[in-house]
């Protein structure tokens, strides 16, 4: 008997010792605490809470009758979903889009980080930086409308050049066979610059003596670049390639729906244009948020499976 109280004597003394020191840490790292909250707030209200609303892809929401009276009813807009012809359409659109930017854009800011560190010149090579990161913040709808400046056929410059050149003028902004290649390149123009950042803080970590050493075995350029640059941010281009997987699906809506227009529609209608014009302009909430709910699972499983690949070829991955 005694030894049993001796024994919950002991445990207790120990919870009470394990819950100081973890109060003391606490007061000790205050104030990084307290830099860690307005993220914590920010995570919570704006992407934590809103998942509440993922209940409505298995309601029938009335807006009458409110969220908690709307009818239940299973996995209905799923079936609606699958069988319906325009989600095959849909997903045939946004495979390829999302493919076109895995292929053509995700390398450009890979390259043109490799490029900048080529630089010698240290005053052109921010030159350059400064330069290429000012599309980020131009606005789509901007970006959009400098494309219709150029590529119209009322007096547009592609299209005079064209001309001038003794060639037919082609009407880039309602083809469907041009508005894919105008969409990517569009993305390109505005966030390759922007995309560079991360790879040029990973370059600028490279140890030099890696460099010195490839030297002294007589290896150029090119070979350095091979045996010695691309292996040092191999696992930063794993891990955004991972993080890129995980919104394959997200083509973005802002561009796309600008773009848009009746001879492109067959080829540029996806998920998150879908998404809008079902839940906003024909009020049909829950089988919009059953798009958008399939979208985020196809990411979430994406990012799961390139994750396990990732780590089983030796990679550190992003969990």
């Amino acid at each position: 008997m005694h030894f049993v109280e001796d024994k919950l004597s002991v445990s207790r003394a120990e919870l009470v010792s394990g819950r100081t020191r973890i109060r003391l840490r606490i007061y000790k790292d205050r104030w990084l605490y307290l830099m860690l909250l307005p993220g914590l707030l920010y995570f919570l209200i704006f992407k934590y809470v809103p998942m509440w609303g993922l209940l409505l892809a298995f309601k029938d929401y009335q807006p009458f009758l409110g969220f908690f009276g709307s009818k239940w009813v299973g996995l209905k807009h799923f079936q609606r979903l699958f069988h319906d012809p325009v989600f095959w359409m849909l997903l045939k659109n946004t495979l390829i889009l999302a493919g076109y930017n895995i292929l053509f854009f995700f390398p450009a800011p890979i390259a043109l980080a490799l490029l900048l560190n080529e630089a010698r010149n240290e005053k052109f090579k921010r030159f350059v930086q400064t330069v290429i990161y000012v599309p980020h913040f131009v606005s789509w709808v901007v970006v959009v409308g400098i494309a219709y400046t150029f590529f119209t056929v009322d007096g547009g410059l592609v299209n005079e050049a064209i001309a001038a050149f003794g060639g037919q003028k082609i009407n880039f902004l309602v083809s469907a066979d041009w508005f894919r290649t105008m969409i990517t390149s569009e993305v390109i123009w505005k966030e390759t610059g922007w995309g560079t950042i991360i790879f040029l803080a990973a370059l600028a970590g490279v140890d030099p003596q890696l460099y010195e050493a490839a030297r002294m075995d007589g290896a150029g350029r090119l070979r350095q670049l091979w045996h010695v640059t691309l292996p040092a941010i191999r696992s930063t281009i794993v891990i955004l390639f991972i993080l890129r997987l995980g919104t394959f699906l997200d083509t973005g809506f802002e561009q796309i729906f600008l773009m848009l227009n009746a001879m492109n529609r067959e080829v540029g209608e996806v998920f998150d244009t879908y998404v809008y014009t079902a839940g906003i302009t024909q009020g049909q909430f829950s089988f919009s948020t059953t798009v958008g709910l399939f979208k985020s699972l196809v990411g979430f499983l994406l990012i799961i499976g390139s994750n396990r690949l990732a780590k089983k070829f030796g990679e550190e991955g992003v969990y």
